[in-house]
């Protein structure tokens, strides 16, 4: 144990170290390299405006790996960054429809403050339900944004705090797993209401044009669609350090990353450090790469993770100097998709068919040998017909067992949640995106769910579920089918692209048929909010 005692010091110095050298640039930002490396918001807003963009002929932009570095992306049609030609009359109004609340630009200094919040208020048209005694919810969030350019180095951190009352299906989700969708750890503070903390930050250096290294936390995406099946953003950040480089045509780009997750949130995931409710959780490290070219309206993407335990039943695990192999592949042959680790590997391809036009699709595996294997196939149709009216079309498929693992801790999940489809393994899922906007500042969005699950009698997802291990031998299990129904409605008005400042009017309505009452809703809201990350509530 003395020896594991001595690793896990030199392993810390070794992330010390690292991070030094990355923060090392804010003593010497000089030079003549003047642009922005930070993140773009991984929100779908922000998203959608780089997917146009890169659809049209010419394009040299690759979005296969989100978020994108404002660097390597044509901002022209992104959200938030495009030329605002308004005219306004006064300083308030700038503020309020164009401008950071805080902006200060010098040389090659560029500052900026905001900040951020989610006010809502909902209403369950159904009966006040048991957990609740009440169908009215809400949500409080406060929060800021702070970003900045020094030279070649960027920076930006993002911090939320909300309190908040959810409809029971999400609510159940939250008791079982300790974690809100789309957000991270939440905690309950009386039987319905829950605190939800979250935040993210990032330090991006390109000391030339090709090459940039990143040390922070936050998330990542694989693919062009609404959902993911080989990473996405539904789990909390996690911490990294991460290379990328990308020549100077464009054609091609390789991403590589180190991370630090956790498995699960609850009291069993925690670590036998004593008897605090506050014992650190069961912890591991990942490494994940991503290799894409570009050709044309072609772009096609190679993808591989591997989840390394690093601490079994006799503690904390000799370091393996595969955690810090760049080398996309080598990991998965060296370690297989049986043995002590858990790799992931997948293909993700996107073909254009018109300025404004692209199908694409994934396919992933983390067992071939046993068929266990996810994909998906979609269609993205922007200005169709009219200006302003775009169309997302996708369907998304898992097969039992997929993504799970035994023991359970090299599940591919993150603190609580699937890091890839937020539905787990072993289901089918349509998804049909409607939206119009209206001089750009309205929109009306229509957003329709349609899978398919199974359940056993007690209505446990048993091979689905990765917070539980898979059994050897594997069973055959009875299940019941269930068929979710669920259509999201909303009407907004956006404010301030900068932060995603938007008014909007909306409905929820989820149908679990054959499922309790507390699965079903028919929310009703209203909110103020900034929307700079993507909220999973759809499952």
């Amino acid at each position: 144990m003395a020896f594991r005692s001595t690793r896990r010091l030199l392993s810390a110095r070794m992330f010390r170290y690292l991070g030094s050298i990355l923060l090392l640039p804010f003593l010497v930002v000089g030079g003549s390299l003047r642009s922005q490396h930070n993140d773009i918001p991984l929100q779908r807003d922000y998203s959608d405006g780089l997917e146009k963009g890169a659809s049209y002929k010419g394009s040299t932009v690759i979005t296969g790996l989100k978020p994108v570095i404002e660097s390597r992306a044509d901002l022209s049609a992104v959200q938030g960054y495009k030329p605002d030609s308004t005219k306004y009359y006064f300083d308030y109004e700038e503020k309020i429809f164009r401008d950071h609340l805080f902006e200060y630009r010098e040389g090659d200094v560029r500052l900026s403050l905001d900040p951020l919040f989610h006010f809502e208020l909902g209403h369950d048209l159904g009966d006040a339900t048991p957990y609740a005694d009440t169908n009215r919810y809400y949500n409080n969030t406060r929060g800021f944004l702070v970003k900045g350019d020094i030279g070649k180095v960027s920076f930006q951190t993002m911090f939320h705090e909300s309190q908040t009352v959810v409809p029971q299906y999400l609510h159940t989700i939250v008791r079982a797993t300790g974690a809100l969708p789309g957000h991270g750890r939440s905690k309950l503070v009386t039987p319905t209401k829950m605190d939800v903390g979250w935040s993210q930050a990032s330090v991006s250096w390109s000391p030339t044009a090709w090459l940039n290294l990143q040390m922070g936390h936050g998330r990542h995406f694989v693919g062009h669609g609404y959902r993911s099946v080989l990473l996405s953003d539904n789990a909390a950040g996690a911490p990294y350090l991460k290379f990328s480089v990308m020549p100077a045509s464009g054609c091609w780009q390789y991403t590589s990353w180190h991370s630090k997750l956790q498995h699960g949130l609850t009291q069993a995931d925690r670590l036998p450090t004593g008897q605090s409710s506050e014992s650190l959780f069961q912890w591991m490290r990942a490494r994940s790469n991503h290799f894409a070219v570009r050709v044309g309206r072609v772009e096609a993407g190679l993808f591989e993770t591997t989840i390394f335990r690093n601490i079994d039943e006799e503690g904390v695990t000799p370091f393996d100097a595969l955690e810090l192999n760049p080398v996309i592949g080598v990991n998965t042959l060296v370690a297989g998709f049986g043995g002590d680790y858990k790799s992931l590997v997948g293909l993700d391809l996107k073909i254009g068919l018109a300025n404004g036009v692209f199908v694409y699709g994934q396919f992933g595996t983390d067992d071939p040998g046993n068929a266990r294997y996810a994909w998906q196939a979609g269609l993205r149709w922007f200005d169709l017909l009219i200006n302003g009216l775009n169309v997302h079309l996708e369907h998304n498929v898992a097969q039992p067992w997929t993504y799970m693992a035994a023991p359970e801790q090299l599940a591919y999940m993150h603190s609580g949640l699937p890091m890839a489809h937020p539905m787990g393994a072993n289901f089918t899922e349509s998804v049909a995106i409607v939206e119009k906007s209206f001089k750009e500042r309205m929109r009306v969005r229509a957003k329709v769910n349609l899978a398919t699950y199974a359940v056993d009698t007690l209505g446990r997802r048993l091979n689905g579920d990765l917070d539980r291990p898979i059994p050897d031998p594997v069973p055959e299990l009875p299940t019941i089918r269930r068929d979710l129904f669920l259509l999201d409605a909303e009407l907004s008005y956006l404010f301030n692209p900068k932060t995603n400042l938007r008014a909007a009017l909306g409905v929820l309505r989820r149908d679990l048929p054959g499922a309790d009452d507390g699965q079903q809703s028919t929310y009703v809201y209203i909110a103020l909010r900034t929307g700079l990350f993507n909220r999973y509530h759809d499952l």
